[in-house]
């Protein structure tokens, strides 16, 4: 079989871009506080927990989180980002142990490389059975202090800001 110099360039090991590179500040335990607004006309549920966020190769950083999610108990979740060069976007993954549903990132960092903004598609937390648009926008405020605030697009074409979760760097 013969192979194109573009397959073989595409097997080569990739090497850290910079946007691998800002990826890193993610490393690290943290701990966790989150607020979620249930319902609106009701004050928001707080829930707490950790995170232990570690690189793969550079290139990824997987964040795997333990704590309460309101409405569900305990909960484990999983959180893969990583950089792809081709689409030009910062693309990612989140599982957790209450639900079935694989969220799939595709996002861009701000031009002050201070905020990474991420698209998903995936169940509308109103109950019904239909897929929704949904923004996450992850800021760090300081190397050991990032805020993660979640929204949700609605029926009238609004972002409902529904989240907000605090995370501090603990080492």
């Amino acid at each position: 079989m013969e192979t194109t110099q573009t397959e073989q360039t595409s097997l080569m090991p990739a090497q850290p871009q910079k946007e691998h590179q800002w990826l890193q500040k993610f490393v690290g335990e943290w701990t966790y506080e989150s607020e979620v607004m249930m319902e609106p006309d009701r004050p928001p549920v707080k829930s707490t927990g950790t995170e232990t966020v570690r690189s793969l190769g550079g290139l990824w950083v997987l964040a795997e989180g333990q704590g309460e999610m309101p409405g569900f108990g305990p909960a484990t979740t999983l959180m893969t980002l990583g950089y792809d060069p081709q689409k030009q976007c910062y693309v990612g993954t989140w599982v957790g142990s209450i639900l079935t549903h694989l969220w799939q990132y595709e996002g861009e960092l701000d031009a002050g490389e201070t905020v990474l903004t991420l698209n998903a598609d995936g169940p509308v937390i109103t109950g019904e059975e239909k897929i929704g648009k949904y923004k996450d926008a992850i800021e760090f405020k300081s190397n050991d202090h990032r805020v993660l605030t979640a929204h949700m697009l609605t029926d009238d074409g609004q972002w409902q800001h529904f989240m907000t979760t605090h995370y501090w760097r603990q080492q």
